[in-house]
């Protein structure tokens, strides 16, 4: 086992080879005094001034080969005090054959063109901001960094595109308000400009990219001429409104909220945003599954403020922010004989949250994030007096992560993040969690190290429990051929679920594997990946083995854009330690083998579609075999109309796991799954401003115990079949399951940065122990339960103080 400081030691035997950058390009922007009107028609006098930038090179489907005249690509660039303007010349032999299906904000990857401006205003080889724009005038914005490329990143710009006989044209307003970089006179700044033909099935990029060698983001040309910039004060505010009415089993309810957000610039480099009076009534709903397992099921974020510009937080991976506002981690207690709960809260009301984030010119980052969230109380009644009484079952609580990273080489950084949980009142738990976190190649961008060492402390009424977690990888970045090693450590106290997020401790785990790519295409092939992964597993205490895994993956992406793929692997016998929720027991899996496929039809016809398939069987139970198959056809009806439809069919036969314990004894049975989930989305837009969206989901599964073949687990990890489990006196286990939602919405971006969105819900739920009922007399059930409507208008508004600053001077 590796131990913590000799993983750090390793990472410098790592070489330091030449770098593989060649001389960069460069071009010159131009300060302006009078600014573009930005309507993507470029026949303001300004552009006729500055200097054309083109000789794109190929980067998809490979650098080789070279750009038509008829499909070239030029640039201009041009700053003043307020922002960055940029336009480009797209030009095509066939204008009316530019694909130009219409979306909405960020989905940029529909079917039409786009162009992309790559900009890193630290030179950093890491950091960037892209802003993109489809031919069909759809605008996106993406922050790029180390690890991460994130579309919940969201900042204003303005971007207009324009289309003649000759091509397609986009102009550009990205105000300094949507940047940071550092305070200087002569800024440092780089560039890449990338566009996508879609029916070409081509991506040209103006500075050459060579593909399979170090990130794309190294590649960036030299920004000259930005200098003695003035901005503006960076301070931005978003209010918003919202109204919803919520009726339920014949009740309704009407509730109105507002609040504000806040974008205040400390400087050029560091933002700090403000949340005053959260409010979340408008995300997504979570894809709620049946959760036969011993871990906690969790879902992704979904709330703007803990997904926009976040990365930096993700260092480390010890910030998980669902848990922020989630669930109360109190209970009631016990309860009186005549007393009942009438209220209980599934999350934490929010106060406040604010996070402060940036980077020094000399690729520090630092950054800070806090929530407070207020006291949680549970109602509870005694059903013979009437009397109602409150039980604190979350404190005031204060929530912290803070974060150094630092950034070199243009490829590698060190950082150090914590976190911590202080919640009042002596008989609520703290938390206090830190990670020193390394990713780390050479110059050359052959080899990369990455790992972390996690401390964790955790102090209850009980008193503190301090944990620990290592990782540590080697990898083999560049060729055709690659390969890595890795292990991973955790011992048997580490929790870092406050604030974070880890199913499971007490490993002690290594992994090898390697892999062949065709980087550049080849015959029929873009493109194609086969890398083979084997893992041992073991417990850290005691020390033994736990399961190896065996898994062989294939994927290949033809020149006509359809993708295919296969996988195989195979697990030895697994000794499950978690399964049987009882510390020090396990339970004894089979030896199993599996495997499956997908195909990916061409998105860029009409009709298209996705299916995949799978399945395992096990070895020794040769009853037990689960299968798996999903099929996900699309239509484009129109540039505006998109239909996608999914079916996700999985069953489990002859399955057995954890039904109940005791101190003592723990129980399993032998059980069918079944699983059927349905989804619609379809979107219709008017333009790249409006839309309406339908997003429905019918998830239904049981667990089917019939059998009535139950187990007691042996302290060996091998079972004996009982015939004493009653039902009526234990758990019952057989469980039908069934969950409806719907969504129904209609967006109007309706001004840079604004937005008024009209949205109608409804969801049903339903769970019994009627496992043998079919999926259609099931949904007959579902149907028969009360059915929660919503409907709420949210209006967000957009406000630049720099527009609204004389306001106040002629106030005062």
């Amino acid at each position: 086992m590796f131990k913590g400081v000799s993983v750090f030691l390793f990472v410098f035997t790592i070489l330091v080879s030449q770098s593989i950058l060649a001389q960069k390009k460069e071009l010159t922007a131009t300060r302006i005094n009078t600014p573009p009107k930005i309507d993507g028609i470029l026949d303001d006098a300004v552009w006729n001034e500055l200097t054309t930038y083109g000789d794109f090179n190929m980067f998809e489907p490979g650098n080789e080969g070279e750009i038509e005249d008829a499909f070239r690509t030029e640039v201009k660039m041009a700053y003043d005090d307020k922002a960055v303007y940029i336009a480009a010349y797209m030009y095509d032999s066939a204008p009316d054959s530019i694909p130009s299906q219409f979306s909405q904000r960020d989905e940029v990857f529909a079917q039409a063109d786009n162009f992309v401006v790559a900009l890193n205003t630290y030179d950093d080889g890491i950091n960037e901001t892209r802003f993109y724009v489809t031919s069909a005038g759809t605008i996106g914005d993406q922050r790029v960094t180390q690890n991460d490329r994130d579309f919940g990143f969201n900042v204003v710009f303005q971007c207009r595109v324009s289309r003649d006989d000759k091509g397609w044209y986009a102009e550009y307003r990205i105000p300094y308000n949507a940047l940071r970089f550092p305070e200087v006179d002569v800024q440092k700044w780089s560039v890449n400009f990338y566009r996508r033909l879609l029916r070409r099935n081509e991506t040209h990029t103006w500075s050459r990219i060579e593909r399979g060698v170090g990130r794309d983001t190294q590649y960036n040309g030299i920004v000259n001429g930005v200098e003695n910039i003035d901005p503006p004060v960076r301070l931005t505010f978003f209010p918003f409104a919202q109204a919803q009415t919520v009726t339920f089993d014949g009740e309704s309810e009407t509730d109105f909220a507002g609040g504000l957000d806040i974008k205040y610039g400390l400087s050029d480099s560091f933002t700090l945003d403000a949340q005053l009076i959260p409010d979340f009534g408008q995300v997504a709903f979570d894809a709620v599954r049946l959760n036969l397992g011993p871990f906690e099921q969790t879902f992704s974020e979904n709330r703007p403020f803990f997904t926009e510009g976040i990365d930096l937080f993700q260092k480390g991976r010890i910030f998980f922010s669902r848990r922020i506002g989630g669930s109360p981690t109190g209970s009631v207690g016990d309860l009186a004989e005549n007393e009942e709960i009438i209220d209980q809260p599934n999350n934490v009301k929010l106060i406040n949250s604010v996070k402060i984030s940036g980077r020094t010119r000399k690729g520090l980052g630092v950054g800070f994030l806090n929530s407070i969230g207020e006291n949680t109380f549970a109602t509870i009644r005694d059903t013979v007096t009437g009397i109602s009484r409150e039980e604190r079952i979350e404190p005031l609580t204060n929530y912290n992560v803070f974060v150094l990273d630092q950034q070199f080489n243009q490829n590698s950084s060190v950082s150090l993040i914590n976190t911590s949980v202080i919640r009042s009142g002596s008989r609520f738990r703290d938390a206090n969690v830190t990670g020193a976190v390394f990713d780390v190649a050479d110059k050359g961008n052959n080899f990369r190290a990455s790992g972390r060492a996690i401390f964790s402390n955790v102090r209850t009424p009980e008193g503190l429990s301090t944990g620990f977690q290592s990782e540590f990888d080697f990898f083999k970045i560049k060729g055709k051929w690659r390969y890595r090693f890795g292990h991973d450590f955790a011992n048997t106290t580490l929790d870092i679920n406050d604030l974070g997020l880890n199913f499971r401790n007490n490993f002690n785990n290594f992994v090898v594997g390697g892999s062949y790519e065709l980087i550049q295409p080849k015959g029929k092939f873009n493109g194609y990946r086969i890398n083979f992964t084997a893992r041992h597993q073991r417990l850290y205490d005691p020390s033994v083995e736990t399961r190896n895994n065996f898994r062989l993956n294939s994927f290949f992406f033809t020149q006509k854009r359809f993708a295919f793929g296969a996988n195989t692997d195979y697990n030895t016998r697994n000794n499950d330690y978690f399964e049987p929720r009882v510390e020090g027991r396990f339970v004894i899996f089979e030896p199993n083998l599996g495997g499956g496929g997908f195909i990916s039809t061409d998105f860029r016809k009409k009709f298209a579609f996705d299916l995949r398939a799978n399945t395992r069987v096990w070895f020794g139970n040769q009853d037990q075999v689960n299968y798996n198959i999903n099929f996900s056809p699309r239509y484009r009806f129109s540039d505006k109309f998109l239909l996608i439809l999914s079916t996700d069919y999985s069953t489990r036969k002859k399955n057995f796991g954890w039904v109940d314990n005791t101190d003592t004894e723990v129980f399993l049975g032998l059980r069918d799954v079944t699983s059927f989930e349905n989804t619609i989305t379809a979107s219709y837009n008017f333009d790249p401003f409006k839309a309406i969206d339908l997003r429905l989901r019918n998830f239904w599964s049981v667990a089917d115990h019939s059998s009535n073949v139950y187990y007691i687990l042996n302290e060996d990890g091998t079972r004996t079949e009982i015939d004493d489990y009653d039902t009526t006196v234990r758990r019952d286990p057989n469980t039908n399951f069934n969950i409806w939602n719907m969504d129904l919405s209609f967006r109007w971006r309706f001004a840079p940065g604004s937005e008024a969105t009209l949205l109608y819900r409804n969801q049903i739920f339903n769970s019994d122990e009627q496992s043998q009922l079919s999926y259609t007399e099931s949904l007959g059930n579902l149907f028969d339960q009360p059915v929660q409507h919503t409907v709420s208008l949210r209006v967000t508004y957009f406000i630049d103080y720099n527009n609204i600053k004389t306001i106040f001077k002629k106030t005062s």
